[in-house]
Parts: C-alpha cells; structure tokens; sequence
C-alpha cells in the first residue's frame, strides 16, 4: 500500500513539473463554441436530466477531464494582468445593518459579496447562496462581507434563502446555520436533506422549470443551468444545480447562480419576458479552455443578458475569492470595458460596491 502512494505521488508530481514548464495551451475557439451553443436544442432543455443517479445537461453533455485536466490547469502558466487589474477592488460600504433599519420602506438590493445578495421586494426578504465565512472551502476573501447571519436575525426575521448548488462558494454550511430560525429555503433536487441537517427552517426542493405560488401574485420559478455539483459526502452530479427567477406583481428578478453560456438564456427570456433585473456571474472564466462549459465569460455575459431580455443587468461572484486565473476583481474592469466597446447603454449596467443598496424599480417606473 505504501509502495502505491509513493508511486502515485510521483507520478501527480512528475506529471506537475512537466505541464509547469509548459506554456499556455493552444488559443480557445471562441467561435467553435459558440456554433456549438447555437446548434444546442430547446427541446433538450425539458428533456429528463437524472439517470443512474447523477443529473446532467441534456443539451451539451459535460467535458470529461478529471484530475488530469485539474493538473493540467494548476500548473499551466497564466497570462499576464496589469497592476490595475491585480489590484483593483469592489468599494465596502460599512453599517449595512443600520442603513436598511434606516429604510422602514421600499424594495431594494444589496450585495453582501460574491453571489450573496440581500432582497427586501414587497416588505419580505431574500438571500441568494448564503457566504459570510472568510474561506470557501480553500479560497480566502479578499473583502470582507456586508453583513452576517447574526446581523440579519435583526432585520429579518423571516427569510427566503435561494441555493443554487453544492459548490462550497455557494453553499456554505456555517453560513446557512446562522440564518434566521424562521428562514425558508429553495433549493434544486438532491440537496434538501443536507441543507434541513444544518437549519430547522423549512426546505423544498424543485426541479427546473418547476413554478411555485407564494400566495399574492407572487412566484418562484426553478431554471436550468449549465454548471455541475460535488463536494465531500455529495457525488458527482449527484445533486442538481438551479437559477431562480423570483416574479411579483411589480418586480421580476433573475438569479443565473453559476452557469456557463447555454441555450437556455433564450428559452427563459421567450418564457418569461419583461425581466427587470438579471444577476449574471462573472468570474473564474480564464483560461477559457478550461473553464467555458460552466463559467462565461464577459462577452458570454452580456449576450445572456440579451437573450433574457431583462431591463438591468447586475455582475455577480467578482471581487470576493480568488477562483480562476483571472485577479478577483478583473471582472468589472472587464465588463465596463466590454460595454464601452459594444456601445452599450450604461446605465442598464449595475456595478455595486459591497454593502452598496439600490432601490428596486418596478413595472411602474
């Protein structure tokens, strides 16, 4: 048994040494994948999505590279990012706690950092992928949240908590125990039993496209996404992962959680126009090689952005934990640059800082 891991041991590391004296792989085809994202099938995103116990994306089965491909990641030379790319940072925004006591009224959203955003619409609120710990898993913050789970048992008594997937920068065990005792969670198939291990709070599973009532003309929409799950004591893909899509009489908002650029964004826009506010992730999306199946890039971005139709687009998951080639806040320079070169409108573009909160406006204004 000895003699195997030593010899195992060699092999990861011979095979370390020899792809960190490669140069980076061979240029990504940018336009090969996306005739491959065009020729994908709507049908297939109603298509059944769990066989032999693991769930899949019908409509582009997964590359398979394994621990190799990671290796091959880890130990590829990265390219280069100037010292405003390196350095450049989210603003925080102090005392959100007391701010929002400060509002007795209004919709409105913060962001706490990464994919963790606070939602007061219609006097309830809602959280998505709780994560206040300094670690996800092993990545460290760079910023520090906009508020706790201790801080929210003040403000929120009753809360709504979205968790889109297993991955630890989403679903952090720590983060989900502080919550509000009354808290309420939605979570894709697979994960209700772990998520009811850690909070009391009740826990309903959905599956996509699954619609439900929550009284007062509002509802909860689960969507596909084109992502995957695991974590220790979870499989692979043995849970699914999810989008929501949280629709009220005066305001809709789309929360894309992790997901790479896929057919659906069309499919989900024609099913549910007059989107008002679409959370997109935008990080860990270099090297493209790598990671274009389950992250977007900018450009990627913005055409999901189109293709739901929605009226404000806010980037999410950049400025927080350092997760792809890519400095942490690389994204938003990014962004606005890709924006300038577009020509785009910037005003339907929503940059906040940490901590920062910005009215919600509806069908009305």
């Amino acid at each position: 048994m000895r003699k195997s891991i030593i010899l195992f041991l060699v092999v990861v590391l011979g095979t370390a040494l020899f792809f960190s004296c490669m140069h980076n792989p061979a240029p990504f085809d940018e336009a090969k994948w996306r005739r491959q994202v065009d020729a994908q099938s709507v049908e297939q995103l109603y298509a059944p999505h769990f066989n032999d116990g693991r769930y899949f994306n019908p409509w582009a089965p997964m590359e398979h590279g394994g621990f190799w491909r990671l290796v091959k990641w880890k130990m590829s030379s990265k390219a280069h990012y100037s010292e405003e790319e390196k350095n450049h940072r989210p603003k925080f925004i102090p005392e959100l706690k007391a701010r929002i006591q400060g509002m007795p009224e209004g919709d409105f959203i913060a962001w706490i950092g990464h994919s963790t955003f606070l939602l007061r619409i219609g006097g309830d609120y809602w959280i998505t992928d709780p994560i206040f710990s300094e670690r996800a898993f092993l990545p460290r913050r760079i910023t520090p949240p906009a508020i706790t789970g201790e801080e929210l048992k003040a403000l929120a008594p009753s809360l709504n908590v979205l968790i889109s997937h297993n991955h630890y920068d989403h679903l952090d065990e720590e983060s989900v125990r502080s919550l509000p005792r009354a808290s309420r969670f939605y979570v894709p198939l697979g994960l209700g039993n772990h998520v009811a291990s850690l909070h009391e709070g009740a826990v309903q599973e959905l599956d996509w496209w699954r619609e439900i009532d929550l009284g007062g003309g509002n509802k909860l929409v689960c969507l596909p996404a084109q992502h995957w799950s695991r974590r220790f004591g979870q499989g692979f893909n043995e849970t699914l992962w999810a989008g929501f899509l949280l629709i009220t009489p005066e305001i809709s908002v789309y929360y894309g959680a992790d997901s790479g650029y896929f057919i659906g964004y069309r499919e989900i826009g024609r099913r549910y126009p007059n989107i008002h506010y679409a959370l997109l992730s935008t990080t860990a999306y270099h090297p493209r090689w790598f990671m274009h199946y389950a992250h977007k890039s900018i450009p990627e971005a913005l055409d999901a952005f189109h293709d739901l139709g929605a009226r404000y687009f806010i980037p999410t998951q950049w400025g927080t934990f350092p997760l792809g080639d890519e400095p942490p806040g690389y994204p938003a320079l990014d962004l606005m640059r890709t924006i300038q070169e577009r020509k785009l409108d910037p005003s339907r573009f929503l940059v906040l800082d940490i901590g920062e909160i910005r009215p919600l406006r509806g069908a009305r204004e």
